[in-house]
């Protein structure tokens, strides 16, 4: 992780990368330039876009901004024998498939030669890498994890940016991003930090995509899990509160008879 206290302008960073090793870069701040000096390529990202690089060779690069934010990104280096033996492309042609368009550098540009933008997962998954606070082999099987989480991401916005039919990016992330977080206090303010994307435009493609707006969705969702879980399962109603983002059981008990007529406690009684 490299961030550059409020820098003097053109003042640069220098990145390296090791021979035959992948480098995950997600740019973290606005306007940020880079410059390889090995082939003397030069790229402009926007805040939140990222890149899967290889190198076949060491070489060096040098980022900088000649915006007011602080320089910031997060680089994440994967030998390639490590990722051969991930992706095994002796295995299948798609897995060979995979490698040579690692090898190639296809994902650095997925659609119209646009750098990718970081989805919710990615920036919920960085996130956890930075504020990890154990060492040693937990932290090796942490990190790993979520790398491999990572480049899951990634291959799947591939191929979903190379298929033609395809929802709208934007409520597509959020929704999955509700689906599997539905559990924490989350708001469209939340999302929007997380992503740089303008919480009004999220509330807006949400709505215009799912015909409902992300806190009716997510209270939808609440109640659909909850109702599954007390028919389904031998838990506690408070539990079951808990499991479905309700701090007050009170609070979840009054959403529930609204939603469905009836108490929990009715529910599961079948009366």
């Amino acid at each position: 992780m490299q961030e550059a206290p409020q820098p003097e302008k053109f003042s640069r960073l220098h990145m390296i990368e090791s021979k035959a090793s992948f480098s995950l870069l997600f740019l973290l701040s606005s306007n940020i330039r880079l410059e390889a000096n090995d082939c003397e390529t030069k790229f402009m990202f926007r805040k939140n876009q990222y890149i899967l690089h290889y190198s076949s060779k060491e070489s060096t690069a040098e980022l900088w901004t000649e915006s007011s934010e602080a320089l910031k990104y997060l680089q994440i280096q994967i030998n390639y024998k490590y990722i051969f033996n991930l992706i095994d492309p002796e295995s299948s042609k798609e897995n060979a498939d995979i490698l040579e368009n690692m090898i190639r550098n296809n994902y650095i540009f997925l659609h119209q030669r646009t750098p990718p933008y970081m989805t919710v997962e990615m920036h919920m998954i960085l996130k956890e890498l930075i504020n990890y606070s154990k060492k040693g082999m937990m932290q090796r099987l942490f990190v790993e994890a979520k790398i491999i989480k990572l480049l899951i991401l990634i291959f799947e916005q591939f191929n979903e940016k190379n298929t033609v039919h395809q929802e709208p990016e934007i409520p597509l992330a959020v929704k999955k991003f509700i689906d599997e977080n539905y559990h924490m206090n989350i708001r469209a303010e939340d999302i929007g930090k997380l992503t740089g994307i303008n919480q009004n435009k999220i509330r807006k493609e949400f709505k215009a995509q799912y015909q409902m707006t992300v806190k009716d969705y997510i209270s939808e969702l609440r109640m659909l899990k909850a109702k599954k879980m007390i028919v389904d399962q031998e838990i506690m109603i408070k539990e079951i509160a808990i499991e479905c983002g309700y701090e007050y059981v009170q609070n979840f008990t009054r959403a529930f008879k609204k939603k469905f007529g009836m108490s929990p406690e009715k529910l599961r009684n079948g009366s």
